[in-house]
């Protein structure tokens, strides 16, 4: 049995999630996938993934070939492109993460201009807001918007710093008064974003010097647009990305709250897996967002 070929078909059924979608994709059947499996774990003596009928999980071990086969067949892919002459063209698939706020605001335009640019480069995104395993799901680059970042197995790079602002419906504040100091928030209710680094806690920075507020959560939410809609409605007072939140001030939809006093910001980050070749598409992609989103924000 041909070993590439048999790495190829169990990147595939780690990356699409099931033996069906790899087979689809990779013009074979869910039998024939599920056998080439089979060879590499018994000439390897190890499981490599742990399947029941609905669901499948890589082992330790598999987690660990995995990531060898990314590294592995994208190096070889690199050097055929390479040896035929074909590395400024740039051709293949990108798969790429980022939040899906900030996907919809700010990087669908960015993706267009980047697809018009290298039309024989193919972009499969997949937005969701929660942290995602880059290297288990085998993405070639994410978009992270944290204040920090703790995994250092991943290669990390800034696009930018995203200010954080305090608003509200100008109807809230009509019915409920402005704060005009940061311990005002406790007596208003907040929205908060769940998947926050700290949810529903406010470091605030001003004049005064650092304050910490934890107003009480009316409504959690795991979506910023989400959360400037609920906003929007009159609901309460929250922190939102300038990306969002920018707009929305525009409009007149939202006011900034207690504008003197200063969020912590997060940063931007695109992030790849360390251990696996950079291609020359993805390291394009990423100089591209580099470079077009700190403007942005």
């Amino acid at each position: 049995m041909d070993k590439l070929a048999a790495m190829h078909a169990f990147r595939r059924v780690v990356e699409r999630g099931s033996f069906s979608k790899a087979a689809e994709e990779l013009g074979l059947s869910p039998a024939g996938i599920g056998k080439q499996v089979r060879w590499l774990e018994q000439g390897l003596q190890a499981a490599l993934l742990l399947r029941t009928t609905r669901t499948m999980r890589l082992t330790d071990t598999g987690r660990a070939y995995f990531q060898e086969c990314c590294r592995l067949l994208d190096e070889l892919e690199e050097l055929e492109r390479s040896t035929s002459g074909e590395q400024a063209a740039m051709k293949g698939r990108v798969r790429i993460n980022a939040p899906m706020s900030l996907s919809l605001t700010v990087l669908s335009p960015l993706l267009a201009r980047f697809m018009d640019q290298y039309p024989d480069v193919d972009v499969e995104l997949t937005m969701a807001d929660r942290l995602l395993d880059v290297v288990a799901e085998g993405f070639d680059l994410s978009l992270r918007v944290r204040t920090t970042l703790p995994d250092s197995s991943l290669v990390v790079r800034s696009a930018g710093k995203v200010e954080q602002w305090l608003c509200a419906a100008p109807s809230y504040l009509r019915r409920h008064g402005a704060p005009q100091a940061p311990h005002d928030l406790l007596a208003h209710r907040a929205l908060a974003f769940r998947l926050a680094e700290a949810p529903g806690l406010w470091r605030l920075e001003g004049e005064g010097g650092m304050v910490e507020i934890e107003p009480p959560v009316r409504m959690w939410l795991d979506n910023s647009l989400m959360l400037g809609q609920m906003l929007a409605a009159g609901q309460g007072i929250g922190s939102l990305p300038s990306f969002i939140a920018r707009p929305m001030l525009a409009q007149g939809t939202l006011e900034r709250v207690l504008p003197g006093w200063h969020l912590q910001p997060r940063i931007a980050y695109i992030v790849y897996p360390g251990n696996r070749h950079l291609q020359t598409k993805v390291r394009a992609l990423s100089d591209f967002l580099a470079a077009e989103l700190p403007a942005l924000f």
